[in-house]
């Protein structure tokens, strides 16, 4: 069975662990996903896109 995630979910449940444990501060999250907002609508997108691809993909013929 394939199981299908979105990053942006797997990065929610991420950050939903880190506050729920303390690890991050409600600032520092609120300042990371801020970040992720503003760098998807610059020029970098694009690049951050195809890196997260090419892992992706190597990370499914790792088996």
């Amino acid at each position: 069975m394939i199981v299908t995630l979105s990053a942006v979910a797997l990065l929610g449940v991420l950050a939903f662990v880190l506050l729920r444990g303390r690890y991050v501060g409600p600032f520092s999250a609120l300042v990371l996903f801020l970040l992720g907002f503003f760098t998807a609508s610059t020029g970098a997108a694009s690049t951050i896109r195809a890196i997260c691809l090419a892992l992706a993909d190597a990370a499914r013929h790792i088996t």
